[in-house]
């Protein structure tokens, strides 16, 4: 085994994997936004909601990232 590679709990691969997904729909949303934006008339209303949704899975993506890696004070 190579001892470069840090051993994961069961645990904490769930997070990570749940982490990636957290992440790839952040970059989904942000795309989104961003289509909508770009249209001639875009839907102000629909924009607010998927911002609003991108910051809620902001927060869950910083709650998860410390449950990884928890700030601990030496």
């Amino acid at each position: 085994m190579n001892d470069d590679e840090p051993i994961l709990s069961d645990e904490e691969k769930e997070l990570r994997a749940q982490l990636t997904l957290l992440l790839q729909e952040h970059a989904d949303l942000d795309a989104s936004i961003e289509a909508l934006s770009l249209m001639p008339a875009p839907d102000q209303l629909m924009i607010a909601r998927l911002k609003r949704k991108k910051l809620a899975l902001r927060d869950e993506i910083v709650k998860l990232q410390d449950r990884i890696l928890p700030d601990i004070i030496a």
